[in-house]
């Protein structure tokens, strides 16, 4: 005779019977009486998951999701608020928080230096996702850049190993080294320079690359005009490139490894 014990029960052998757990425990847990009891680093009811509160889109990525596209992170963790971002999950192995785009125009990309601070934009089509949120996580661990350019059937992009932005007292303070890439190193003249605004321009060197191109970014070789952006070493000063999109992830994330 077999006696259910509870609504989970799907069979019984010699009396007793057995619950099944959600997707079996994805293959990180054991399966007791109906309830997943995950292995370290995992959690969720099926145990699917290793970061029930992702700060950045590579933890994302190792939660299972595999596509690209909008996706809520917690900089600060539990304790603090979501953030909704544009994860880039399938360059270059994916796990790539988006935090610039650049497509059609569409959007006014000539601001002040608050506009620039708190972002602005559809972060599915042209925005910038905000420089005070972007110090923040440039500032947990080392972390690299990738920006992917096209202009026409032309495609380039520059990667750079190692990237951070400073505080605001420090003026949001570009740090990059690392370069790898096709499209030339066009931010080697801009590593350790402020960021500037139409209406803010901290540069010691009296520069005002915001007010020279009709726009705002960390450099004057990739610095927007009242349409697109310019990279230097790619297409030269006088050829703006239509797409253009900025994204970081961790510097030791591999992949290769990261399913």
């Amino acid at each position: 005779m077999c006696f259910y014990l509870n609504f989970g029960c799907l069979w019984c052998f010699v009396g007793a019977c057995s619950a099944s757990c959600p997707n079996d425990c994805s293959g990180h847990g054991k399966c007791e009486k109906g309830k997943c009891i995950c292995q370290q680093d995992f959690t969720g009811s099926d145990c699917s998951m290793r970061f029930p509160f992702p700060t950045e889109c590579s933890q994302e990525l190792l939660n299972g999701a595999l596509h690209s596209g909008e996706v809520d992170i917690y900089p600060q963790g539990r304790e603090g608020p979501a953030v909704r971002v544009y994860c880039d999950m399938e360059t270059n192995g994916g796990g790539w928080t988006v935090f610039q785009r650049r497509m059609n125009g569409k959007t006014d990309f000539y601001r002040t230096w608050n506009e620039y601070s708190t972002g602005f934009g559809n972060i599915s089509e042209e925005f910038w996702l905000g420089i005070e949120l972007l110090h923040n996580l440039t500032s947990v661990g080392p972390v690299s850049l990738r920006v992917d350019m096209r202009s026409g059937n032309d495609t380039a992009f520059a990667h750079y190993a190692n990237f951070s932005v400073g505080s605001e007292e420090k003026h949001y303070t570009l740090t990059l080294s690392g370069y790898s890439g096709n499209a030339g190193d066009s931010m080697r003249y801009h590593n350790g320079r402020p960021f500037s605004a139409r209406d803010k321009n901290p540069d010691p060197l009296g520069i005002h690359c915001s007010r020279s191109y009709m726009g705002v970014i960390f450099i004057y070789s990739f610095n927007n005009n009242p349409l697109y952006y310019l990279w230097i070493d790619w297409k030269g000063k006088d050829s703006s490139i239509p797409f253009t999109e900025m994204k970081f992830r961790p510097s030791t994330f591999s992949p290769a490894t990261h399913g």
